[in-house]
C-alpha cells in the first residue's frame, strides 16, 4: 500500500475541497474546465485527495514570490495512477505540476521532464540522501520530493520511567530499562511489558513495510538488488522475518489482519507498549487518550547494518507535455524554497532536513529528531525502482508476511515468494 494512502487515512484529510485564503488557489474533483496554454502563469497541480493541504502554504507563498497562481486538482488515490497513465500515453495533460507516489517514478519516468536545475549542490545536502538518490532516474532529476515520513519507535515514556518498572526489568535482563535502540533490546522490552491484559508491541502482517525495515538493517537491500536479481530469499531476509515474528509472542493476537490503522488504535488506546510507526502519528494522539502527554521517541532500531527505514515520499514532477513548463518549475522551485510550510499543515510533513531541524526542539515535534536520524541511518533506503513494485506488494508480499505470522515455515514461504516474484518481473 502507498505510504501516502495510508497516511492520508490517519490525517483523517479526506477528499474534501476546503477553501484556501488565495483567491486565485482552488481545487476540483476532477480535472480543471481549461488547461493552461503556453506561457500562462497558472498552473494546474495534481493531487491526490487532501494532497494540497500540505502544498497551500506554498501556493500562497509562490503567488507573491514569483507571480505563480495555482490551481489544486484532486483525485482519489486509486484513480490517481490510471488518470496519469492515461494522459501520459496521449501526450495531452491536464495539469502541468503532479505530485507522485515515490512508487509510481518508474513507471512514468519517460514522461516526465529533468529539473536538474532545482538540484544544486547545497540543495542535495538538504534533502535526505535516500531521496535524492531516488529523484535521479537515468542520470537526470525528475522529481523533487514534497514530503517524507519514515518509522520510528514510540513508547510510553510513563511505563519507561517507572521505578518499579526500572528496577524489575534491570533484575531480569541485566541492563536499564531505556528506548531500544537494536533488535534484541526491542524482543526483550516487549516481553516484559506483556503482562495483565497488555503487549509489548504490535506485529503487523497486513502491511510490508516493516519488515522491509528490518531487512535493510540486516544489511540486504530490499527484494531486488542494483542489478534486478531477487533476493528475497537471502539470509538477511530470513533474518528480519525470523526477527518480525518472533514479536508476535508479545504482541496482540491475530496479527495477520493487523494493519496500520489497527496498530495506531492499540498504541493510542493503552494496549501496547511500543510501536514501530510512521513518525507523524506523534502528533496524531487524541488529547482524550489515555497515552496522551506520556508518549516518547526514539530513531528506528538498528541491526548489524545499523538504523535503517524504508521513507514514503511524494514527488513534485513536470510532465514533457505541459505547454506551461516556465511556471511549472517556478512551482517547484517555490516548494522547494517553502518547504517547510508543510510542517504547519495537517499532515505535519517536510522533505528538507533544515525545515525539520527548524521544529525538532520545539514542543509538539519531538519526534522529529528521531525522524531526522532515522532518514539519515546508514541503511535506510527506498523501494526498488521498479513498475512491478505494487503488484509484488499486494499479490507477494502480504500474503507471505500473513503466512508467516501464522505460524508458517519462513525458508519455505521466502523460496516460494522469489519464484513468484521472478514470474513477475520476467
Amino acid at each position: 500500500m502507498s505510504t501516502r494512502k495510508t497516511i492520508t487515512r490517519f490525517a483523517t484529510i479526506g477528499g474534501i475541497c476546503t477553501a484556501v485564503a488565495l483567491a486565485a488557489t482552488a481545487c476540483g474533483a476532477g480535472g480543471p474546465s481549461t488547461t493552461g496554454s503556453a506561457g500562462t502563469s497558472t498552473v494546474n497541480v495534481l493531487v491526490e485527495a487532501g494532497g494540497h493541504a500540505e502544498l497551500t502554504g506554498v501556493a500562497e507563498q509562490c503567488k507573491k514570490d514569483a507571480g505563480v497562481d495555482v490551481n489544486f486538482v484532486e483525485l482519489p488515490y486509486d484513480g490517481m495512477f490510471n488518470r496519469l497513465s492515461s494522459e501520459f500515453s496521449s501526450g495531452n495533460v491536464s495539469f502541468d505540476v503532479a505530485a507522485l507516489d515515490s512508487v509510481w517514478l518508474p513507471s512514468f519516468k519517460d514522461a516526465l521532464q529533468p529539473i536538474d536545475e532545482i538540484f544544486t549542490a547545497e540543495a542535495k545536502k538538504d534533502i535526505f540522501p535516500s531521496l535524492v538518490k531516488e529523484a535521479n532516474v537515468d542520470g537526470h532529476f525528475i522529481g523533487l520530493p514534497a514530503w517524507t515520513n519514515a518509522e520510528i519507535i514510540l513508547y510510553r515514556k510513563d511505563l519507561f520511567e517507572d521505578a518499579k518498572n526500572k528496577a524489575d526489568f534491570q533484575a531480569k535482563y541485566g541492563y536499564e530499562l531505556a528506548a531500544p535502540t537494536t533488535w534484541k533490546q526491542y524482543q526483550d522490552i516487549s516481553e516484559f511489558f506483556t503482562r495483565n491484559g497488555m503487549y509489548g508491541t504490535d506485529v503487523k502482517g497486513g502491511v510490508e513495510t516493516e519488515w522491509l525495515a528490518h531487512v535493510l538493517q540486516a544489511g540486504s537491500p530490499m527484494i531486488l538488488d542494483d542489478n534486478n536479481n531477487v533476493v528475497v530469499d537471502n539470509a538477511a531476509h530470513k533474518e528480519a522475518l525470523d526477527f518480525y515474528v518472533s514479536l508476535t509472542k508479545s504482541a496482540p493476537p491475530g496479527a495477520a489482519q493487523v494493519d496500520w490503522a489497527a496498530a495506531q488504535n492499540l498504541f493510542n488506546q493503552g494496549k501496547t507498549a511500543m510501536t514501530r510507526f510512521w513518525a507523524h502519528a506523534y502528533r496524531q494522539i487524541p488529547k482524550d487518550s489515555p497515552v496522551a502527554g506520556k508518549v516518547g521517541t526514539a530513531p528506528m532500531v538498528a541491526g548489524s547494518a545499523g538504523i535503517g527505514g524504508v521513507p514514503g515520499p511524494w514527488y513534485l514532477t513536470v510532465p514533457k507535455a505541459t505547454k506551461n513548463t516556465e511556471a511549472a518549475k517556478k512551482f517547484v522551485q517555490c516548494a522547494y524554497d517553502h518547504n517547510g510550510l508543510g510542517i504547519e499543515s495537517s499532515l505535519g510533513l517536510a522533505s528538507r532536513i533544515s525545515a525539520f531541524e527548524k521544529y525538532q526542539d520545539k514542543e509538539g515535534y519531538e519526534s522529529f529528531g528521531p525522524l531526522i536520524e532515522t532518514l539519515n541511518g546508514k541503511a535506510t533506503a527506498t523501494r526498488p525502482a521498479t513498475e512491478k513494485w505494487q503488484q509484488i506488494v499486494d499479490t507477494v508480499l502480504v500474503p507471505m508476511l500473513q503466512k508467516a505470522v501464522a505460524g508458517g515455515d519462513s525458508a519455505t514461504l521466502l523460496t516460494e515468494a522469489k519464484k513468484q516474484i521472478e514470474d513477475l518481473i520476467k
